[in-house]
C-alpha cells in the first residue's frame, strides 16, 4: 500500500496561543511540530489537514504552502508568480481571492501586493485562453494567502476558508462577545478537561461554557461548520473527509456541571439560543443571577472561569467595586475551587484582593490582557503544602513558565522605555488616562525586567507568523506526549441540534453540504 503523501502545513492562531495548538497538533498525529509567532508549522498528509480543519480548537485557519520565492519589488512578486503553474490549483471556471498578510519595509501596503498577485493569475491565464477566472470577494471557490516578511514571500492555499473560529454554532451574540478561539485557549491553559465542574458566573452569550462543553464532551469544534474551503480543491477526497467528519471515536462521557449565569436576561437568552444550537443545552445549566447573589459552592472543588468587563467595550459604573466583589466571593464561597480571570488592567487585578498562583499572557483583539489563576482554599496560603495545589503539575512545566516570562518581560521593558521617553510635565505612563487610546498594556507597570533581554527590541503590532521573527522556530517538546482520550461514543444529541441522528437511532451519515463550486458556503 503506497504511503500517503506529506506535505508542510502552517497553523495561524492568536498570539500566546501557540503551545496549546502545538498540543492539539501533536494529539493529531502532525510531525515536526515547530511554533512560530502566531502560528505553528507541521508536516501531514491530506487526512491531517483535513482533521486539524475540524479537530483544533485554537486555530484560525490552515494553510497548505506551495510556493516560496524572495522578492524586493512588487515587479518581483509578479514576475515570481507568473512562473506558477495555476492550472494545478484553479481553472477558468473557479473564482479565487487573495488574503495578503505583510510585514516589511519594503512592501507596506498589503492591497498592493494583494493586486500583483491577482494580476499574475489573471496574466497567465489570458496569456494561454484569452480568458481569466473571476474574482470573488465574497464566496471564492479558492482563496489563496501571500504572506511576505521582509523579502521572503510564502503563497499558500487557505484550506479553511472562513475563519476557524466561526464555528457554525452561534446564532447570537451579546455585548463584546469573546471569541471561540480564545475561550478554548483559556480552557486548555487552565488544564480542565471536564473532570469537575465548572462555572462562569458571568457567561454572556455563552462561549465559554460552550467550548467546555465540547471538550469535556470531545465534540470537534468543526463539527457545525457548513464549509472548508479545502472542499471545493480540485483534489478533494470526499470519502476520505466523510469517514474523518463521521468519527465519534473521541467522545467522551462526562460527570460533573457546567454553569453560567449572567446579570442580564438579555444575554441568558442569546447563551439560551447559542447552547441549542450547538445541541448542548441538556449540559448546560443557565440561570440569571448576579456574582454577588452567589452564596453556595455547587460542588465541593472545580473551576470557576471568567472573562469580567474591562471597562472598554462595556462600561461599568465603579470596576475597582466590581472586581472587588470577584475577589470576595471567590474567597468567602468558591473555596476548593481554582479560578482564572481575564482581565486588561492591573488596577483590575489588584482591586480583587487575591494572589494569584499563575499567570497567562493573552490578546483579546488588540488589548494584551491576562488570565490570572487563583487557588481559593481556606486557611492562610503558606499552610497548604505546594505539592498538593492543583497546579504544582503545571508549574513544573519549564517552557510555560519561560514563554509566560517572556513575555511579562516584553510587556514590562516596553512600558518602561514609554515611561523614560515622557517628557517632564506630561502624565505618568503607567497612570491610567481614559483618554489616551495607546493599546499599551497597564499590566505589568513598576515591574522589574527579567532576564530575556533579546526580546526588549520587540515592536508591538510587528510580530511575524515566520521564523523570520524570533530567528529560528522552536521544536515543540519530544517530551510532551498528546492526550488520552477516551473512546466512547457519542451520545444521541438533542432535538434541534445540528448534529441530530436519524429518527431510525443509526448514526447520521455524511452528505455533501453543496457540490463544491455552488453558492451557500460562507465568504
Amino acid at each position: 500500500m503506497t504511503e500517503p503523501r506529506r506535505f508542510p502545513l502552517i497553523a495561524k492562531t492568536m498570539a500566546e496561543l501557540e503551545d496549546v495548538l502545538a498540543e492539539e497538533l501533536i494529539a493529531l498525529g502532525a510531525d515536526n511540530v515547530e511554533m512560530g509567532t502566531r502560528m505553528v508549522s507541521f508536516t501531514g498528509d491530506k487526512a491531517l489537514m483535513y482533521k486539524a480543519n475540524i479537530h483544533c480548537r485554537t486555530a484560525l485557519r490552515i494553510l497548505k504552502p506551495i510556493y516560496s520565492f524572495k522578492a524586493e519589488t512588487a515587479d518581483e512578486v509578479y514576475a515570481a508568480l507568473k512562473q506558477v503553474n495555476w492550472e494545478d490549483y484553479l481553472s477558468l471556471g473557479n473564482t479565487f481571492s487573495i488574503d495578503a498578510v505583510v510585514y516589511s519595509h519594503i512592501f507596506n501596503h498589503s492591497k498592493f501586493v494583494a493586486y500583483r498577485v491577482k494580476d499574475a493569475i489573471a496574466d497567465w491565464f489570458t496569456e494561454r485562453y484569452d480568458k481569466r477566472p473571476s474574482v470573488s470577494l465574497t464566496n471564492p471557490d479558492i482563496v489563496f494567502n501571500i504572506h511576505i516578511s521582509h523579502n521572503k514571500c510564502t503563497l499558500s492555499l487557505d484550506s479553511s476558508g472562513e475563519s476557524l473560529h466561526k464555528r457554525g454554532y452561534r446564532v447570537a451574540q451579546s455585548e463584546a462577545p469573546l471569541s471561540e478561539v480564545l475561550a478554548a485557549g483559556m480552557i486548555l491553559k487552565s488544564g480542565w478537561r471536564g473532570e469537575s465542574t465548572l462555572v462562569d458566573p458571568m457567561c454572556g452569550s455563552g462561549t465559554l461554557l460552550i467550548e467546555a462543553a465540547m471538550i469535556a464532551l470531545g465534540i470537534p469544534p468543526g463539527i457545525h461548520r457548513q464549509h472548508f474551503a479545502f472542499e471545493r480543491w480540485q483534489d478533494f477526497d470526499q470519502e476520505l473527509f466523510s469517514r474523518i467528519y463521521n468519527d465519534d471515536s473521541g467522545a467522551k462521557e462526562f460527570h460533573h456541571r457546567i454553569i453560567g449565569s449572567d446579570n442580564s436576561p438579555a444575554a441568558i437568552a442569546v447563551a439560551e439560543r447559542n447552547c441549542k444550537n450547538a445541541g448542548l443545552k441538556n449540559h448546560i445549566e443557565l440561570s440569571v443571577k448576579p456574582f454577588q447573589q452567589y452564596t453556595e459552592a455547587p460542588a465541593t472543588e472545580g473551576v470557576v472561569i471568567t472573562n469580567p468587563p474591562y471597562g472598554e467595550r462595556i462600561k461599568v459604573d465603579d470596576l475597582d467595586e466590581l472586581y472587588a466583589m470577584i475577589g470576595e466571593r471567590l474567597k468567602h464561597v468558591f473555596t476548593g475551587f481554582n479560578a482564572y480571570i481575564l482581565s486588561y488592567r492591573k488596577e483590575s487585578f489588584d482591586a480583587i484582593g487575591l494572589k494569584h498562583s499563575a499567570r497567562f499572557f493573552l490578546y483579546n483583539g488588540a488589548l494584551e490582557c491576562e488570565m490570572r489563576e487563583y487557588e481559593i482554599f481556606s486557611g492562610k496560603r503558606k499552610e497548604q503544602s505546594r505539592d498538593e495545589r492543583p497546579c504544582a503539575k503545571r508549574d513544573s512545566d519549564p517552557f510555560q513558565k519561560e514563554r509566560n516570562s517572556r513575555e511579562g518581560y516584553r510587556r514590562s521593558r516596553r512600558v518602561e522605555r514609554s515611561d523614560e521617553e515622557t517628557p517632564a510635565g506630561r502624565p505618568d505612563a503607567r497612570s491610567f488616562d481614559p483618554g489616551r487610546r495607546s493599546g499599551r498594556s497597564c499590566l505589568d507597570a513598576g515591574r522589574k525586567p527579567g532576564r530575556f533581554a533579546s526580546d526588549s527590541d520587540r515592536k508591538p503590532g510587528r510580530r511575524s507568523f515566520g521564523a523570520e521573527a524570533h530567528g529560528e522556530k522552536r521544536p515543540f517538546g519530544a517530551d510532551d506526549k498528546p492526550r488520552d482520550f477516551q473512546k466512547k461514543p457519542f451520545r444521541r444529541k438533542e432535538e434541534g441540534s445540528s448534529r441530530d441522528t436519524q429518527g431510525d437511532g443509526k448514526r447520521k451519515e455524511f452528505r455533501p453540504r453543496r457540490a463544491p463550486g455552488k453558492e451557500g458556503g460562507p465568504q
